[in-house]
């Protein structure tokens, strides 16, 4: 892990949405020569909810827990400090817009397009699921809640409506993901994971570096979320080189992670080699962690193990990567 907070459970599916209600006055304001805040703050939500999605749908073959997801990420204009000027700036007909639609996934396949206006999911009116005394956060996580639960038949059905598009309503098959979801943390520039989320600051060094590098740091993260990291020493404890072996084993599942959602395995080691230099003065070089450039090494060596098992494209990590830290009897 490239940080590790405590454990961070109490937001649960409030995927994405907690940093809007944080964000500045400056955020609304427009100008003419740069991007404003509203819309690096959706680049980024963008950024990460594509490559997220990748990483756990193409490595979802392999893991035990799964979600079922359309690719489609919402945000509630209501849990910005002005939701008006959100609304407007953003095109929006309706407080629930569409942050993000992944690449190959249902919500694109049926049309659906970053700034849609969101309206209803399994026959529920969106705009209706807030509730007095709501955290701001609170309505967008029941919506991300509806958009993982497909009814009986396997089906989600959705209606949304964009300036073009008065109303559309369309019926979508989810696809399964590995259940470790992403989030955009305001005011932190560390990246981690709680077992359950890969919780990325919205100052993370890797957001300027190249898409591939980008997907190496959050699957660093996602394998500690796959491999049970934060469980696994909880219940036996950090001493013992426990941490550092955590460390090691989501270093060496990064390519694995990297060569199935077909980013070139590479990009692992390559993403080491450019945050270690800038960033080893600090946590990397802590007894938990080994470092940079052993941590090089260790990645290195798996490249060569995922060829050798690789079929189809895919490599099986669940049979053929081999883990430091073992489930005790």
């Amino acid at each position: 892990m490239l940080a590790w907070p405590g454990r961070l459970r109490a937001l649960g599916h409030a995927i994405l949405f907690v940093c809007a209600a944080t964000l500045p006055v400056s955020a609304f304001a427009e100008t003419s020569d740069a991007p404003s805040p509203l819309d690096i703050f959706q680049q980024q939500e963008d950024l990460l909810f594509q490559t997220g999605y990748r990483l756990a749908k193409e490595n979802a073959p392999f893991c035990d827990r799964r979600t079922f997801s359309l690719g489609l990420l919402v945000h509630d204009a209501a849990s910005y400090g002005q939701p008006e000027a959100v609304r407007a700036h953003f095109d929006l007909l309706g407080d629930i817009g569409v942050q993000s639609v992944a690449m190959g996934s249902p919500a694109e396949a049926a049309g659906i397009r970053q700034n849609d206006t969101l309206l209803s999911v399994s026959g529920q009116e969106v705009e209706s699921l807030a509730r007095h005394g709501d955290e701001a956060w609170a309505r967008a996580a029941r919506i991300a809640k509806l958009l993982e639960s497909p009814a009986i038949d396997g089906k989600l059905r959705v209606s949304f409506r964009n300036a073009q598009v008065e109303k559309s309503q369309i019926e979508l098959a989810p696809v399964e993901l590995c259940s470790s979801r992403f989030e955009l943390r305001s005011g932190t520039s560390k990246a981690s994971a709680d077992g359950e989320r890969v919780l990325i600051g919205d100052s993370f060094p890797a957001f300027s570096y190249s898409t591939p590098k980008f997907a190496a740091a959050l699957a660093h993260e996602m394998a500690h979320n796959l491999l049970g990291h934060l469980d696994y020493l909880e219940r036996y404890g950090r001493g013992g080189g426990r941490v550092r072996a955590s460390e090691r084993d989501a270093d060496r599942l990064m390519p694995w992670l990297l060569f199935n959602a077909g980013y070139d395995p590479q990009a692992a080691v390559e993403f080491m080699e450019e945050w270690g230099p800038r960033h080893g003065g600090g946590i990397l070089r802590k007894r938990s962690h080994d470092g940079w450039d052993e941590r090089v090494e260790f990645i290195a060596a798996e490249l060569p193990k995922i060829e050798a098992v690789a079929v189809d494209g895919k490599a099986d990590w669940r049979s053929h990567f081999q883990p430091l830290l073992i489930e005790k009897e």
